[in-house]
């Protein structure tokens, strides 16, 4: 088991929801821009770093059908698994690394809220990039979260990097066309208060 995998088990096999700093009982935002893109309910949807959060709930509760929640972390995957009960048979479940995430699928919408900005060296970053490409069906959707140059440069002891519409931007320049971005402010369990940049990117 690498460093970042055992990182990540440990974190979610010893926390409880209230001392994950990213916990939100209702991931507003990415709902919000979720449902703005106007998808089927069968549309392929695939949230990547969505460990226990509760996107896939609120995805299933409003009917989204084609659901995939890909984390590194096997603890983090048997929580949600354990939380949502027989609703979690309706979910695609995998456990990998995103940079070695390989399949025949291709999805809709890619989903990463948090994730992506864990990612920091030029080499890791291209390789995310080449995933998304692979994996996002031509016009299919992008939406990314990750900390603002107004946010925190570390998260659960971890070194992160921070963007800006532009810097996001040119990282998907290639394959993606940028909609809409904009900011939110997080308020972790603890009250400590997190910036957020959101992105929309279309798929040419």
């Amino acid at each position: 088991m690498n460093k970042t995998k055992q990182h990540w088990e440990e974190i979610f096999e010893q926390k409880t929801d209230q001392q994950k700093s990213w916990y939100q009982s209702y991931p507003s935002m990415s709902i919000k821009l979720i449902e703005e893109l106007s998808l089927h309910k069968n549309a392929a949807i695939i949230d990547v770093g969505g460990g226990d959060g509760r996107l896939v709930d609120s995805l299933l509760e409003k009917g989204y059908t084609n659901i995939t929640v890909l984390d590194i972390s096997s603890n983090a995957i048997e929580n949600a698994k354990k939380r949502l009960g027989d609703n979690a048979k309706k979910v695609k479940w995998v456990v990998s690394d995103i940079l070695d995430f390989n399949s025949r699928r291709q999805f809709d919408l890619w989903h990463d809220r948090a994730a992506f900005h864990f990612i920091t060296t030029d080499k890791e970053i291209e390789k995310y990039v080449e995933v998304c490409e692979n994996h996002i069906v031509s016009r299919g959707y992008l939406i990314l979260g990750t900390f603002s140059e107004k946010g925190p440069q570390k998260c659960s002891g971890l070194d992160i990097k921070q963007y800006s519409q532009d810097s996001m931007s040119v990282r998907f320049e290639k394959k993606f066309e940028r909609i809409i971005c904009m900011e939110e402010d997080h308020t972790t369990p603890s009250g400590i208060n997190q910036n957020f940049l959101f992105c929309i990117f279309n798929k040419l």
